[in-house]
């Protein structure tokens, strides 16, 4: 009797195909007798919204004589009390565990007495075939499949490691052989190597890989993207550790550019991008941007200091190379983000502030910085120890997400102090709210960046009673509230759009009370930020509730027609990537382009969840400047 095999896998996104699922269902059935011996299904859903009880329910309705659980930090917590729930109820069913978070730790998800419950303790496809080879038999031999864990008569079993894949086209396609239901899911993730060649302490890629890469074939890759494009995927996303090591992801990004000029889809392409290839990177995303392709190029720096390097291996990362790629994007005005993680093992307040600066004075368009999540199997996890690791829980039900919020370097009132930094930094300059203004008084030495973001988290905890702005900053470092998904989206939401006037007079209040204050061009700068801060929905400027005394200011059907002091246009000359801002007055104007409405008819999730993306292409909504006598004609 053919027995039935559930893939489950609570994924990070809504509507994101399984691949993990896809991939061991794809690999098992390509066994003649695995596909006759057992039928396959997948049971998804965003591990964010799922309801677990009817979850559970649904799966128990149906029950299944197999279940794969797939296993991150984002859905452990879910995991672990479904595979509580169906072990109880379904006695005689047998599960297997595989991912990130359950690899070499079976003792710490499996009690001794669920001799049915195994974990895969690396790639999962030829573990999980050689599984099911055993459960074919009337007395199954798990010792004789490599890499897994399981307890027999008290004690852990633990097996040899299975060998990685090095020929990943073993592994059947789960996009062009039926696996996934066309018009189920928008959006795709797709392989085309595995591996990298780094060993950063807080990933668990390199760790895992022993820094070897295996690729898959280029024509199975490309017949993927044709499948993907033919099936109107609005997202297409490169699940590879480093996008652009190889010379062929170049003319893979044209194959993708080509397949959205023939069907229209997919809309967008994101990537990990590789570390030191700056010129390949660079030409891939003009690739993708002059595709119609809305793209931002990730920088992952992590650190800016060179000793924090060192203890993550991570110092074979030249640092060279990030100032020459964002050299390169700001030439071809292409939007980037540079990636941060605070705190990793090494990093003072003091140094992540040194590297705060010095990335708004190289120019750094968006500058995200991620909490490090003690991840499993990662180097630093195996010497949280040595490196005084203390952890917070997130306040998350479905996840099983441990926050660093201690090192040997830092305290935990330090760790809280840096995220505020990270909340004023990410208002103040990321999102332009003193953007000139900053600029201005790093440039004459009157205050550097870091102090003034630091004195700015002095006034807004001080005004926590009175602005919604401040209380979503205070409970978002109180809660980790920047582990989600979402935060970084509700923060632009609230400054740019719902909370804009209260942002404006918090500005206000903030500069008044500083004692660059009596300088003419700081409060023209000032001035300027008001008028220039983007909006991140399509919507026609207007003027802030403030009384202008450096500019001369008119608001017009398209634009502001706007007359500065010669220092500000030189500032603005300088800091625009535009060759045509004259002396005199100048016209603003806020672009569409790209743009959508904000939509009242829709859930606050689905405004945010664009303004998301949003944060990260930050050219897509800066002001455009031109000298006025064009714009009369």
């Amino acid at each position: 009797m053919t027995k039935t095999v559930t893939l489950v896998e609570f994924t990070a996104f809504e509507r994101i195909t399984p691949l993990a699922a896809g991939y061991l269902w794809s690999y098992a059935a390509n066994d003649p007798e695995v596909a006759d011996a057992f039928s396959f299904r997948i049971y998804d859903a965003p591990a964010s919204s799922v309801d677990r009880e009817a979850a559970a329910a649904e799966l128990e309705r149906e029950p299944s004589d197999v279940y794969a659980f797939s296993c991150y930090v984002w859905n452990m917590g879910l995991m672990t009390w479904l595979l509580e729930r169906l072990a109880d109820r379904l006695p005689n069913a047998h599960f297997i565990l595989g991912g990130p978070q359950v690899m070499s730790h079976a003792a710490q998800y499996v009690p001794p007495d669920r001799s049915n419950v195994l974990v895969c303790n690396g790639e999962g496809e030829r573990t999980f075939h050689q599984y099911l080879r055993q459960l074919m038999s009337d007395e199954p031999d798990f010792a004789a499949v490599p890499g897994l864990s399981f307890w027999r008569d008290g004690e852990l079993v633990t097996t040899e490691p299975a060998e990685r894949i090095k020929d990943l086209t073993e592994i059947p396609s789960p996009y062009t052989n039926g696996v996934f239901e066309p018009g189920k899911y928008t959006y795709a993730i797709l392989e085309t190597n595995r591996g990298c060649p780094y060993n950063c302490g807080f990933c668990f890629w390199g760790a895992a890989t022993n820094a070897k890469v295996n690729r898959f074939e280029t024509d199975r890759i490309l017949q993927d993207i044709d499948w993907i494009s033919d099936n109107e995927f609005m997202m297409l996303y490169i699940a590879d550790a480093n996008w652009g090591i190889s010379p062929r992801d170049v003319e893979i990004t044209k194959h993708v550019v080509h397949n959205r000029e023939r069907t229209g889809y997919p809309l967008m392409m994101g990537m990990n991008s590789a570390k030191n290839k700056p010129e390949r990177m660079a030409e891939i995303t003009k690739l993708l941007i002059d595709g119609g392709m809305l793209t931002s190029q990730p920088i992952s720096l992590q650190t800016m200091d060179k000793d924090v390097l060192r203890l993550i291996d991570r110092s074979n990362i030249r640092a060279e190379t990030y100032t020459e790629l964002h050299r390169h994007l700001r030439e071809q005005k292409i939007s980037s983000f540079t990636e941060m993680i605070w705190p990793l093992p090494g990093e003072t307040v003091a140094s992540y502030r040194r590297g705060l600066t010095e990335l708004c004075r190289s120019r750094a368009d968006t500058i995200l910085v991620y909490l490090q999540l003690l991840l499993h199997n990662t180097p630093i996890y195996k010497n949280r120890e040595l490196f005084g690791i203390k952890v917070r829980r997130v306040p998350d039900a479905a996840a099983e997400a441990d926050v660093v919020v201690g090192t040997k370097w830092v305290s935990e009132e330090d760790y809280d102090e840096g995220v505020w930094l990270f909340y004023s930094m990410q208002s103040l300059y990321c999102l332009r709210g003193l953007y000139y203004l900053a600029n201005h008084l790093d440039r004459t030495g009157r205050m550097d960046f870091d102090e003034l973001f630091a004195r700015a988290v002095d006034y807004f905890k001080r005004h926590q009673d009175s602005s919604e702005i401040c209380r979503f900053f205070a409970d978002s470092v109180a809660n980790l509230g920047n582990y989600h998904l979402l935060n970084s989206g509700t923060h632009t939401h609230m400054l740019l759009h719902a909370n804009r006037a209260e942002f404006d007079r918090l500005l206000a209040g903030f500069v008044a009370e500083q004692k660059f204050w009596t300088d003419p061009v700081a409060r023209a700068a000032f001035e300027l930020d008001l008028l220039a801060r983007p909006y991140v929905y399509r919507e026609k400027p207007r003027l802030p509730d403030h009384t202008f005394t450096e500019l001369e200011v008119t608001l017009q059907d398209r634009g502001i027609q706007i007359t500065a002091p010669q220092a500000v246009t030189d500032l603005l000359r300088d800091l625009e990537p535009m060759d045509d801002i004259p002396d005199g007055p100048l016209f603003m104007r806020h672009p569409l382009r790209r743009k959508l409405p904000f939509r009242e008819d829709q859930p606050l999730h689905d405004n945010v969840s664009y303004c998301q993306g949003m944060t990260v292409h930050l050219r897509e909504m800066l002001p455009e400047y031109k000298p006025v006598p064009a714009l009369a004609h």
